[in-house]
């Protein structure tokens, strides 16, 4: 074949895959109150669908050409079952009608059954209604990390440096990042036993990170200036008195700061740079096992281990329920259910149960009060937030799988004390004492994370298949500086926030 053909069938094919492909986009509004919807459904056919996100939002890629009778059904938990034709499909805004109930037609396909009824016959259920059988999860998740830095001063009461004054404090203060943000998103596919504490085996197929190196950059600049002032000023045989409240400590100082570079310290040294690129080495293979263990036991954190914190159905005695309303989700029809402790337990929220089979699809709960908390000598622990939604759905065995689950973890901390170094230096005549710093100090560091995974499919697999596949154990994420709208497109993933579509490093020259 000539290049020309070559190059002609290229294009050709190029074309065809673009026009094969397409992407639909929008955010769906309550009709009433036009409030944003989370966690609607958008389905296309069995194997394609996404979620919308915290703010209504989603998108949806059509991997080939549409038809005259193509629709997306959108389905949300007490919102009328919607179909949008994708011919001129104009991504405007979808509004969505409230669902109402007809109390009568539950009852009669129903018995009238007490909380304590419906209570007993979920617990008989979570070992038959779920599966935890082998399986393939194709899968998308999210970690977002966000440390916010509240308060931050340091007060220099005595300095005998001169160089290591209130003005080089409040410069450092200044540049340091207040707000520091980290996002890493994986698409691949899960496969092993859905049960706890089962090996999984995982196939990555794109990952990425978002992560703003610029804040290191910076610290390390300092870092050679503050060594810098210690050559000229301190001894290199005193050593470090650091005191604050009642703590104290001696520390030596590393002769490296001298540039000093004995045998002995150079052993050292090479041995670091050795284990160094053994780590490098390792790094890719680390991301796809640490991220695979991370995924399943998030899949498998929620009510149905006895020994989990969402204890409201093992411990049941422990809470008041209430039966809220009846709703539609999906094509059943469920019990809204409220739970809230009855004195120490740590959540309160909504279960939605299945009338028919007394599964749990859908559960939302929020922590009714500080998970922990201690205030002691100064230092401060406050873990204040651990709120989210899990959603299941039924398999192809008619057993219900995890289908969209999100967590937002948040913990402050806090440091308030006085702090004092003392150089001391016993080989000099005269006093030892040779530099003093002492300063109060005050930080509060506020740390949020937030996780979310979507299943798209989850299929059944054989033991034998499992076994078969091999995974690909070199994987690592593209790094990147800023958001890019480009990294997933032609995927389907749940639409990131505004913090994310927001993210960009910070350019370290700045």
């Amino acid at each position: 074949m000539k290049i020309n053909q070559i190059i002609i069938a290229f294009v050709v094919f190029t074309i065809s895959q673009s026009y094969g492909q397409q992407t639909f986009s929008s955010k769906l509004l309550d009709s009433k109150t036009e409030q944003p919807i989370p966690f609607a459904t958008i389905q296309f056919n069995s194997k394609s669908g996404v979620i919308s996100n915290d703010n209504g939002e989603f998108s949806i890629t059509i991997k080939r050409l549409i038809k005259a009778s193509d629709s997306l059904v959108i389905s949300c938990l007490g919102y009328e079952e919607k179909r949008i034709p994708l011919i001129n499909y104009d991504n405007s805004i979808i509004f969505l009608q409230s669902q109402s109930v007809d109390l009568s037609e539950v009852l009669v396909t129903n018995k009238t059954y007490t909380i304590g009824e419906i209570l007993d016959k979920i617990k008989d259920g979570l070992s038959t209604n779920y599966d935890y059988d082998y399986a393939k999860r194709k899968l998308f998740y999210r970690t977002s990390y966000y440390t916010k830095i509240d308060k931050h001063n340091v007060q220099l009461e005595k300095s005998t440096i001169p160089e290591f004054n209130q003005q080089l404090i409040d410069s450092l203060i200044d540049i340091m990042p207040k707000t520091i943000a980290d996002h890493t998103e994986i698409l691949g596919e899960l496969y092993g036993k859905i049960e706890p504490k089962e090996y999984q085996k995982m196939e990555i197929l794109k990952a990425c990170q978002l992560y703003d190196e610029s804040a290191d950059i910076n610290l390390n600049n300092y870092e050679e200036r503050f060594n810098a002032i210690f050559r000229k000023y301190v001894k290199r045989d005193s050593y470090f008195k650091i005191k604050s409240g009642w703590f104290g400590a001696k520390e030596q100082i590393d002769s490296s700061l001298f540039g000093d570079k004995n045998e002995k310290e150079k052993v050292v040294t090479d041995t670091m740079a050795e284990a160094q690129k053994k780590k490098d080495s390792l790094q890719k293979l680390g991301f796809l096992n640490w991220k695979k263990m991370m995924v399943h036991n998030f899949e498998n954190n929620n009510f149905i281990d006895e020994n989990n914190d969402l204890n409201f159905i093992h411990k049941s005695n422990r809470y008041e329920f209430e039966i809220s309303d009846y709703r539609y989700m999906d094509d059943m029809f469920v019990y809204e259910i409220n739970f809230k402790p009855k004195r120490s337990e740590d959540y309160f929220g909504t279960m939605y149960v299945n009338t028919e089979d007394f599964a749990v699809v859908r559960v939302d709960y929020k922590n009714i009060k500080p998970l922990s908390k201690f205030s002691i000598l100064g230092i401060s622990m406050n873990k204040y937030l651990k709120e989210g939604t899990i959603i299941f759905q039924k398999n192809e065995n008619e057993k219900y799988t995890l289908k969209y689950r999100d967590e937002t973890f948040g913990e402050k901390t806090g440091i308030k004390r006085p702090i004092k170094i003392v150089e001391k230096n016993k080989n000099v005549k005269g006093r030892r004492k040779q530099n003093e710093l002492k300063a109060d100090i005050h930080f509060i560091i506020r740390n949020i994370e937030k996780t979310e995974l979507v299943v798209f499919e989850t299929d059944i697999l054989t033991e034998v298949d499992y076994k078969n596949f091999k995974e690909k154990t070199l994987v690592s994420p593209t790094k990147l500086s800023q958001y890019n709208p480009d990294f997933w497109k032609g995927y389907n993933i749940i639409e990131p926030n505004e913090a994310i579509k927001a993210f960009k490093a910070i350019d370290a020259k700045d």
